[in-house]
């Protein structure tokens, strides 16, 4: 079995999404997500715009191999609001993304099922309107080396066609790349093999 270097995740923010059950309101956002701290201001942003609402639920999942996820009921019934937002993550199987849905109570209770069903749909309609791409999990590596050597690690880059990040070509010159995990194995042998070139992952 070939390792995976791929994963799914959204380019941008999704439209705004509404889904009503008997006089409530859902609105649901589907926002791309680096770290974690970015919850917090998305949030904030949401409770700004729907300042009249009675929750902001929302689910999220970050990382390829480490998974760090969490699940926010927002004062809905126990797992009748996060898990089922955080079910369609699963179910679409994206990652680094923040769903969140609004709701405005209408005056009728729903129950438990029918949050379940509300929370669950509206994820599922955020996730559908966005735009879902496939990304490739990559690896960084510091090159270092004299000004002298620069043919020789030039032409590894070419041939392998890989990334340059940034560089300080002086008279010791460093390069940082960007390397596919499939190949980073094979990327990290033809560095090391070259004389008076250091490579190491960052």
């Amino acid at each position: 079995m070939t390792e995976q270097d791929t994963y799914k995740t959204i380019e941008k923010a999704s439209e705004e999404v509404l889904f009503k059950d008997r006089g409530s309101k859902f609105f649901g956002y589907a926002f791309p997500l680096l770290h974690e701290d970015e919850v917090k201001t998305h949030i904030a942003e949401l409770k700004k715009k729907h300042h009249t609402a009675r929750h902001w639920c929302y689910a999220y999942q970050i990382g390829t191999e480490t998974i760090v996820f969490r699940a926010n009921d927002d004062g809905e019934p126990n797992n009748s609001a996060g898990m089922p937002i955080y079910g369609q993550i699963q179910s679409f199987e994206v990652t680094n993304v923040l769903i969140v849905v609004v709701r405005y109570f209408g005056g009728t209770k729903l129950g438990v099922g029918g949050l379940i069903t509300a929370y669950k749909t509206t994820a599922q309609q955020a996730l559908e309107c966005s735009e879902i791409i496939d990304k490739t999990i990559n690896i960084a590596y510091l090159i270092t080396f004299d000004y002298k050597n620069m043919n020789k690690v030039m032409r590894i880059i070419k041939e392998k066609n890989l990334d340059i990040l940034n560089q300080k070509l002086e008279l010791n010159c460093q390069i940082t790349l960007s390397v596919r995990k499939k190949e980073a194995s094979t990327v990290l042998e033809l560095f090391e093999n070259l004389y008076e070139v250091t490579i190491q992952q960052i």
